[in-house]
């Protein structure tokens, strides 16, 4: 590989750090609002440390949502861990400093320490040196527990449980789960990976991009599955540079024609005729392309997904699975029929009334646009499969849950737009705009990003 392939991977795997607050704002703010515990409070609420067995708090009284999970982020932070003391010892490394006082930070339950902590991780990544590269070399555990931890603090304790838990359920036996958005991703594993029963394999489709997380993935579950490798990674960027050159060349020598390189993906050639490309689109079509590997490198597991882009090359044999999309779904295409597609959206208006019909999820934007965005992704599949008005009613569902969410009016605009429908397109980018002034920007991005899918070959 040259020097200047190795570049452009560094830059796009760098990318992915901020691909989630681009598609979906993480709002993490710290103004308590959304979160079980604010500023200085511990995480525990009481300090009373949850016995495994039983739920039952160090008074013997049932223990508090809060309790409960404040416990599984300290076990989920211990576990974590052990694990990455077990990389650093095969990797020949010596744990830095940060790593300790972070997990330290965990432990003690501090939200403020924690965030401090992590932050002194990142900037010690960035300064380089021995540390730095240790620091990086261990990054995708740190992020996985600092992942876990700022949902313990965002959600509303008893929101997370019944969220998290409403996904575990609705994975079949022996499923991997590939989590999409930050609520998506690590609120699952954090109960999954803190309760008994059958434990899934969690992976993100955000990070196969990253020969780290890879290597995360394989200490994880490297003897349940047939995770992926360097040159599986390799092929993936390999492929996918020269696919991009070719569509770039084609655009080029016929202007005319419709573009082929897509609407945020960035394509450029230098001088000396190499050529680069960068932005969301372009990483994620790379992870699209590692995900298909991953799965037709074990082609007895089920999949399913929480979407945090739209993944349309797995939209032919993906049915809808509760919130969740089951990818390569045994029956396939077959059984995606229109009485399937009407019971989606279904769950949905149930789900829609359920939430805003309670005045405590009325208050939680983090859980009311966790499903809005999961609702949006659905309306994507439903419409690659031309189930239009199933799709549009999704759609729109999806803005009931949560009014700020770009992505299911620009979904909605663009179908309506392809069906000869303009004017009821204009119709809802203008309500949209209206409810949300000063969100133009952002609505464009989710243009360039959530184009009506279509049905076709991997990529």
């Amino acid at each position: 590989m040259t020097n200047g392939f190795r570049t452009r991977i560094i830059i796009l795997g760098a990318l992915l750090i901020v691909l989630l607050a681009v598609l979906l704002p993480r709002r993490n703010q710290r103004d308590g609002t959304n979160a079980a515990v604010t500023g200085e409070r511990s995480l525990t609420g009481s300090n009373a440390e949850v016995r495994r067995a039983g739920g039952m708090n160090r008074s013997g009284a049932p223990a508090t949502p809060e309790e409960v999970v404040a416990h599984k982020v300290k076990q989920f932070a211990r576990d974590r861990h052990a694990i990455l003391l077990a990389m650093a010892r095969r990797k020949n490394i010596q744990v830095p400093g940060e790593a300790e006082r972070f997990f330290a930070a965990v432990e003690k339950g501090n939200w403020d320490e924690i965030d401090r902590a992590f932050t002194a991780i990142q900037e010690k990544k960035k300064a380089g040196g021995p540390e730095g590269e240790a620091l990086q070399a261990l990054g995708a555990v740190l992020l996985d527990t600092y992942g876990a931890a700022e949902q313990g603090h965002l959600w509303p304790a008893q929101k997370l449980l019944d969220y998290g838990q409403g996904i575990l359920d609705s994975l079949k036996p022996g499923m991997v789960y590939v989590g999409g958005t930050d609520s998506g991703r690590w609120v699952p594993t954090l109960l999954n990976d803190t309760a008994g029963g059958e434990r899934h394999m969690i992976v993100t489709q955000n990070g196969l991009a990253d020969l780290g997380y890879l290597d995360y993935v394989n200490q994880l579950y490297g003897d349940r599955l047939s995770t992926l490798t360097k040159d599986d990674s390799d092929r993936a960027f390999k492929d996918y540079m020269a696919d991009a050159q070719k569509r770039l060349e084609h655009d080029k020598q016929f202007p005319d024609e419709p573009k082929q390189v897509k609407r945020g993906e960035t394509i450029t050639m230098g001088a000396d005729g190499k050529v680069s490309v960068s932005g969301q689109v372009a990483v994620m079509a790379i992870n699209e392309r590692l995900l298909h590997a991953l799965m037709d490198k074990n082609p007895d597991v089920p999949f399913g997904i929480q979407e945090s882009f739209p993944l349309t090359s797995t939209y032919p044999d993906a049915v809808p699975m509760g919130a969740l999309m089951e990818l390569r779904a045994s029956d396939g295409a077959a059984a995606f029929t229109d009485e399937r597609a009407t019971q989606a959206v279904d769950y949905w208006k149930q789900r829609t009334q359920q939430l805003l019909g309670e005045p405590e999820s009325a208050g939680s934007k983090e859980e009311r646009l966790s499903f809005s965005h999961d609702a949006a992704a659905q309306a994507h599949l439903l419409a690659s499969h031309d189930f239009t008005a199933q799709a549009e009613q999704a759609y729109r569902l999806a803005s009931q849950l949560s009014p700020s969410n770009p992505e299911a009016a620009a979904g909605l605009a663009e179908m309506l737009t392809r069906a000869g429908k303009p004017e009821e397109a204009q119709q809802v980018i203008d309500a949209y705009v209206q409810k949300n002034p000063g969100q133009q920007k952002i609505l464009d991005q989710f243009f360039s990003v959530t184009l009506r899918p279509t049905v076709g070959a991997k990529p």
